[in-house]
């Protein structure tokens, strides 16, 4: 790790909702750093992942996707940090997926920077009817940027991953690590905890999500290897609450049951969830409570 020609820089990955982005981040980490669902605006906070080798040490930024509906404040913070994120970072990784370029994909190239290296990921070719299909694909979009790179993979199942980390690492600057060489992201696990309770009301609620609603953690104690949290799901209409709780609170307990089990797994221990849902009216255009609820 204190050889002059070892590398560290960060990679932005960014792209239109639900093309990938957090199963990608998370595939390249080997865990569960950026919580994932087929619902737009599910990450909705820069995540950093990290991966170290023996010459490299990427820190990837999951971003929000790039959001054209419901103008808030929620969304506006989220658009404001993909910008921010595509100045601050070493490389770009804009995820596509395969067979698939309209106005959102031209929207984001119109916001990549012309002054660093953009790789160009294209996701999902395991899903081709035929994989010679990502042929003609990769050259009509390769007219579309001056992409440094142009990598296919199949994030969900790990296709071509070691071949995207050696794209990557030629971009990277010349520096130490910054991250020691176990850890796998800046987040802290309160910050984690309310993240994969998110990811289980996306997946359990379906299309009864309730568009504006967030985790807000309480209370996190550890106590030796068990760790108690005290998680609120905050929804803005009163209306809400009884879909999120649902019949006699079994919807409410399954979704805790599933976070606990997620959590557990990522944090190495037992863990006592307990979770109620409270209301928050407008909390979603409401600068003050985002900053509460931990938005940038």
């Amino acid at each position: 790790m204190t050889d002059s020609a070892f590398r560290t820089g960060y990679l932005a990955v960014v792209g239109r909702p639900n093309v990938g982005k957090s199963t990608l981040t998370n595939r390249l980490v080997g865990a569960k750093v950026s919580i994932t669902s087929r619902k737009a605006q599910t990450t909705r906070h820069r995540i950093h992942g990290v991966v170290t080798t023996k010459d490299c040490q990427y820190i990837f930024v999951d971003t929000p996707g790039f959001q054209t509906r419901h103008r808030n404040a929620l969304n506006r913070l989220m658009n404001r940090s993909v910008t921010q994120t595509l100045a601050d970072v070493d490389v770009v990784l804009f995820l596509v997926e395969a067979g698939r370029w309209g106005s959102g994909e031209a929207d984001i190239v119109g916001l990549l920077p012309r002054d660093r290296p953009v790789l160009l990921v294209v996701n999902k070719i395991d899903r081709l009817p035929e994989r010679a299909a990502v042929l003609p694909f990769l050259e009509k979009v390769s007219k579309e940027y001056p992409f440094a790179e142009i990598v296919p993979v199949a994030a969900e199942r790990g296709d071509n991953m070691d071949e995207l980390l050696r794209a990557a690492a030629k971009y990277l600057p010349e520096a130490p690590p910054v991250f020691a060489e176990d850890e796998i992201t800046d987040r802290s696990e309160r910050f984690l905890a309310a993240e994969l309770l998110r990811e289980k009301l996306f997946r359990n609620l379906g299309e009864e999500l309730p568009y504006g609603m967030a985790v807000e953690i309480e209370k996190f104690e550890q106590e030796g290897e068990l760790r108690r949290i005290y998680a609120a799901v905050i929804v803005d209409k009163a209306a809400y609450k009884a879909t999120v709780i649902g019949k006699s609170g079994e919807r409410l307990k399954r979704i805790s049951t599933d976070a606990r089990k997620d959590m557990e797994a990522l944090f190495g221990g037992k863990v006592w969830l307990e979770t109620w849902v409270k209301v928050k009216s407008g909390w979603a255009d409401d600068e003050r409570a985002l900053k509460s609820l931990g938005y940038e």
